[in-house]
């Protein structure tokens, strides 16, 4: 079984993909840690890191073909990054995207990397201007097209718990005798 994980930083992503992942025994692999393992390498910070990405568009590319081939090569995984829902396509069994209002994800971030909410809000909003500019110029994405997704969660309005039981009781009633069909994912780009 592949599940994915989308949303924006701060909308819980990591947080319910281990849960997901524990609920359901499969691996996680975050493409957030892997870009943050990238930006530490290089000395950058990720924001930094972010910035680089929009000069140098190999950074994005070589990021998104990992987790591609990842979603490809893998059994039995949840998947998180912003865009593992449209890199794992029809591979996919569920595509959940998650969000939050963008002060309350400025807050979470700021509590984990130790800094002012408003500055890390406004950070944060400028990391997904630049980020989604990069994906529809990079592949045709607009990453603000939910319509691919299975099921979406305001974060804000649930304890992490009971974001898990919701997706967890979607896995679990799905029936495919009464699936109409998943929404289709079509790209130009091919991320091989």
């Amino acid at each position: 079984m592949l599940l994915t994980v989308s949303g924006p930083p701060g909308s819980g992503k990591s947080t319910t993909a281990e849960l997901l992942a524990d609920a359901f025994d499969l691996d996680h692999v975050s493409g957030g840690d892997i870009f943050r393992e990238l930006a530490d390498e290089r000395g950058y910070t990720p924001l930094e890191f972010n910035k680089l990405a929009e000069e140098n568009d190999e950074i994005d590319r070589d990021l998104d073909r990992r987790l591609r081939e990842i979603a490809i090569e893998e059994d039995d995984l949840v998947l998180e990054s912003r865009l593992a829902g449209w890199l794992a396509g029809d591979q996919a069994d569920f595509r959940f995207w998650l969000d939050a209002p963008a002060r309350v994800r400025g807050e979470r971030i700021a509590e984990r990397e130790e800094k002012d909410p408003a500055r890390a809000t406004e950070e944060t909003q400028a990391r997904e201007a630049s980020e989604a500019q990069r994906y529809e110029e990079y592949y045709g994405i607009d990453i603000r097209d939910l319509t691919i997704y299975d099921l979406s969660v305001n974060t804000a309005r649930w304890e992490p718990d009971a974001v898990l039981d919701m997706l967890v009781t979607a896995v679990e009633e799905y029936d495919p005798a009464g699936d109409e069909g998943k929404a289709p994912i079509d790209l130009d780009y091919e991320f091989e």
